[in-house]
């Protein structure tokens, strides 16, 4: 395992990031107390050093598992955990949403659950389109302030909302996002319009959830299921041609190299963007785990990566086809330009 800076920061972290909404068994699909021990164990054996959680995943088992796992390797890990989101059933109007108040709240309950005293990473989890983003910014400053979160992101939410954030966070002296979770794979492109260039620019890593499509880039759905899934298999079959033209080309460049789909998957989005890409690897199963830590082993080739790309390119739309490349910006000089957006 290499390590990577988290965005504009000096925080070392591993290259594959520990998801843990599959820790505990709450919403039907996720794996046992014990078997959540395996897969943390296996996981700091290969020199993985962080890991996601959120308030609300499996109804906070997530969190408490994680609690009793970490013990004495606690200042050892780069724990990251996330505020907003509640349980579908609260009446509660102030239980979830951006606002300060169920900010400081959840933190103190993940505080609790996992069992420390502060969080190396504290994720806005998805934008409520109700809180100012200065009443956000200054409340997770007032966190990193207080020594209860160290660093602090931003996860599911507009690119405006990011780039609003981090210059309100320049011009007052807050702390900055530096690291950005958004849904990332062959089949879910849709960041390349916005998301990622606002990454980029503002220098923050990008941490793709999403990667395997929930199993659909496995090719587990092509066969027999014998265990828990979070897709109707009858809906899988049924997908989109584009989907089964991805699935298909991804399948045969399996059979090239030798590999899983599911490595040859994950690797893609590993070598997409410049800027620090952490992918969150999220597993039921030890055997899952290291399936997916073996892409560390091995990168596509150039030719494998552009057909990839080919397959599954999306139409990028207003604005960047009315601008780049246009005549009314560069004359005739625009092949002749070496740095380009």
């Amino acid at each position: 395992m290499r390590y990577k800076l988290l965005g504009r920061s000096g925080l070392r972290v591993s290259e594959l990031c520990l998801g843990t909404m599959t820790f505990g068994e709450a919403w039907g699909w996720g794996a046992s107390p014990e078997v959540c021990l395996e897969i943390f164990e296996a996981y700091r054996m290969a020199g993985g050093n962080f890991i996601d959680t959120s308030t609300n995943y499996t109804e906070g088992q997530s969190e408490e598992i994680l609690g009793d796992l970490i013990g004495a390797e606690r200042d050892s890990l780069v724990l990251a955990t996330k505020y907003s989101l509640t349980s579908t059933g609260s009446e509660d109007p102030n239980s979830g949403g951006n606002s300060r108040k169920n900010m400081m709240q959840t933190v103190e309950r993940s505080l609790r659950r996992l069992k420390t005293d502060h969080l190396d990473l504290l994720y806005l989890h998805m934008w409520d389109y109700l809180t100012p983003v200065d009443e956000v910014m200054r409340g997770l400053d007032d966190l990193v302030r207080s020594g209860k979160v160290s660093y602090i992101g931003i996860s599911d939410s507009p690119s405006w909302i990011v780039a609003q954030a981090n210059t309100l966070a320049e011009l007052r002296g807050w702390s900055r996002l530096v690291a950005l979770q958004v849904p990332y794979s062959l089949l879910d492109r849709g960041v390349e319009r916005a998301a990622l260039p606002a990454a980029e620019h503002w220098e923050m890593a990008v941490l793709p959830w999403g990667v395997l499509e929930g199993g659909i880039l496995t090719g587990k759905y092509q066969g027999s299921l014998e265990t828990p899934a979070r897709h109707d298999p009858d809906t899988v079959k049924q997908l989109p041609e584009k989907v089964q033209q991805v699935l298909a080309e991804l399948k045969r460049i399996s059979q090239e190299v030798g590999r899983p789909m599911a490595q040859v998957a994950l690797n893609w989005v590993r070598a997409q963007l410049p800027q620090p890409v952490i992918p969150l690897i999220g597993v039921r199963t030890v055997e899952q785990l290291q399936d997916n830590l073996k892409v560390l082993e091995w990168t596509l080739s150039e030719e494998h990566r552009t057909a990839l790309d080919q397959v599954s390119q999306i139409d990028l739309g207003y604005p960047h086809d009315l601008i780049k490349g246009s005549p009314y910006l560069f004359g005739k000089t625009f092949p002749l330009i070496d740095q380009r957006c």
